[in-house]
């Protein structure tokens, strides 16, 4: 009993660490991105120019009661295989935290613009389109004094529109991505609500991204990222990662994850800003058509006593390649 509500207080003040307020919540975030950009913007789609699809599972803070569970489905690729300017991506993403479940789906535009006549830069400008389900069982939730009001009775549920945009820059060593998502959550936009009351919606995100290729030897590569995310309530966040890449089928790497106070915010006085965790990451190309991928995530923090850290897996398989000599692998 000690133990179970040891969970749910470390879960609680979890929830409150990453939520702006009440009614918002973070984005979901893989430590994984890094094989597929797609999640965090729009105008990645079609990039690798060939179909590729995308199975990803995340359990986070293993061993507290209620914490998330997380699972996506995405496919993307070129709709026009000739001259490779439109990209077409679908994402399918289901949350549960506690008492809370979302779900969503996204439908994403790239428009691709050829910068050089070797075709080696490509400038995408993505839009995407969606919809997100909020629900929220009120019998999971127990308060020291019954008759809380302000707790939903039964299953309460909500539906709002996703709107995100985005720029996608690449070459065949270096890439730069800038997109917003819920662009216009806390704007008005209306909702399809069970309950007038009910009100629990994603936060505004804005995501920079950037990385390079560095070819070593021919059988090994070094391929540096950092993700800044931004959801104008929390600590920004910050995703340093480095993997290594022997003869293109075998990558092995870490990343560094914290967040900051990029500017005043009133949730600044939690002192979140030291939440900190490393990772480590390992993919395996077992054909060149299906990868594999394992993140483990280890908290830093005084939270790390509390949870036994996150597990991810994906697999990835391509379909539908376009015949072109490239430079490198896509390997971003």
């Amino acid at each position: 009993m000690m133990k179970s509500v040891k969970c749910m207080s470390v879960l609680v003040f979890l929830l409150c660490s990453f939520a702006g307020r009440l009614s918002a919540q973070q984005n979901i975030q893989f430590t994984q991105y890094i094989f597929n950009s797609l999640s965090v913007n729009p105008a990645y789609a079609g990039y690798k120019e060939e179909w590729f699809a995308q199975l990803a599972l995340r359990s986070q803070w293993v061993g507290v009661e209620g914490a998330p569970q997380t699972g996506a489905m995405s496919i993307d690729g070129i709709l026009d295989p000739r001259d490779r300017k439109m990209g077409l991506g679908f994402q399918i993403t289901s949350d549960k935290i506690g008492p809370q479940f979302t779900t969503s789906l996204t439908a994403n535009y790239a428009y691709r613009l050829q910068l050089d006549a070797d075709d080696t830069k490509r400038l995408s400008f993505g839009i995407g389109l969606g919809v997100v389900q909020y629900n929220l069982n009120g019998d999971m939730i127990r308060t020291s004094e019954g008759g809380d009001q302000a707790i939903a009775i039964g299953d309460e549920n909500s539906m709002k529109p996703d709107v995100r945009f985005g720029v996608f820059y690449n070459s065949d060593f270096w890439y730069m991505g800038l997109s917003i998502l819920d662009a216009f959550s806390g704007s008005g936009v209306t909702s399809i609500t069970s309950s007038p009351s009910f009100n629990i919606s994603r936060s505004r995100h804005a995501y920079f991204i950037t990385g390079g290729l560095v070819n070593v030897s021919p059988d090994m590569r070094i391929r540096p990222s950092l993700m800044v995310k931004e959801d104008f309530r929390g600590p920004t966040s910050v995703d340093l990662n480095v993997m290594t890449i022997f003869n293109d089928k075998l990558w092995i790497g870490a990343s560094y994850r914290t967040g900051f106070g990029l500017w005043k915010k009133d949730i600044n006085k939690l002192d979140l800003g030291k939440q900190n965790s490393i990772s480590g990451i390992v993919q395996v190309f077992v054909s060149e058509r299906f990868r594999i991928g394992y993140s483990y995530d280890h908290v830093t923090s005084q939270l790390n006593s509390n949870q036994n850290g996150s597990h991810e897996i994906t697999m990835g398989l391509t379909f539908g390649r376009v015949p072109r000599s490239f430079i490198c692998p896509r390997v971003f």
